[in-house]
């Protein structure tokens, strides 16, 4: 029904923002991510949005992103996952790290946001396998399941993911897991 606002940002009180749309004000709940990017007060706005009617309330949801919005609108599809907790699980995961714990099928990533159980994020995990797009999943440079191995090893193992990215770029193409996990490390540590 509303599918984007754009306005003036009056106010800005997590996660909630007021949008002025020409002398209408529309209260609008954002991920932590659109928040920490939108502009300052009195700047102009234009946010993606998902309507949602109950019979006790009507909510809309902002997003910078129709990568974003389209991640909520495939949250709130799973059963147990309504839109609050979609909104809590894209405040502490971007969509990029969703996708990439989706098809690594780590559960503990997603264990992490507040409001996520154990159960809820093996849900997650079946639910939305192949559904957050391929060219999220993992870094460009993964290019096959040794190396999707070895990057889930690092991550394991406590480096981010961009360290775990640049060991494995530093990797030649054919290296077997084990090797290419010996070798991640000893580039890691220089």
């Amino acid at each position: 029904m509303i599918g984007r606002l754009t306005g003036v940002l009056a106010e800005k009180s997590p996660p909630l923002v007021l949008i002025d749309v020409q002398g209408v004000g529309y209260e609008v709940d954002v991920p932590m991510s659109t928040f920490y990017n939108l502009p300052g007060l009195g700047e102009r706005v234009s946010l993606l949005t998902h309507f949602v009617v109950r019979e006790d309330a009507q909510i809309l949801f902002g997003f910078l992103s129709a990568e974003e919005r389209a991640t909520f609108r495939q949250l709130i599809k799973i059963s147990g996952v309504g839109p609050r907790t979609a909104l809590s699980i894209l405040s502490g995961l971007s969509v990029g790290d969703l996708a990439q714990a989706v098809s690594l099928q780590e559960a503990g990533r997603l264990v992490k946001v507040p409001g996520i159980g154990k159960k809820t994020a093996e849900r997650l995990l079946l639910e939305l396998k192949g559904k957050l797009g391929p060219d999220l999943a993992l870094p460009a440079s993964v290019a096959n399941d040794s190396q999707a191995d070895i990057l889930q090893a690092l991550q394991a193992l406590g480096y981010s993911d961009k360290e775990a990215a640049a060991a494995l770029k530093q990797l030649p193409a054919d290296v077997g897991v084990s090797e290419g996990i010996k070798l991640a490390l000893k580039s890691l540590n220089r």
